[in-house]
């Protein structure tokens, strides 16, 4: 996952963790979970959830959430 893509995304509408998280229906502590990556992944209807909010495109959605990093 590409956390610093999300951010910058919730930064440009103006969201927060905790407002995001309200968003989602999930605890800012689960939230903060799943974009920290510790072993918590956003479901299919979280990552739509986002999609639809921030009108992301599939390449963005791509990028954010399923992009690997390689070492």
């Amino acid at each position: 996952m590409n956390t610093n893509k999300l951010r910058a995304k919730m930064a440009l509408y103006g969201d927060t963790g905790n407002i995001l998280s309200e968003v989602l229906g999930i605890s800012p502590q689960r939230f903060s979970a799943k974009i920290n990556d510790n072993n918590a992944e956003f479901t299919q209807g979280e990552i739509q959830i986002i999609k639809d909010r921030y009108n992301l495109t599939a390449e963005e959605v791509d990028d954010i959430f399923f992009n690997k990093k390689v070492s």
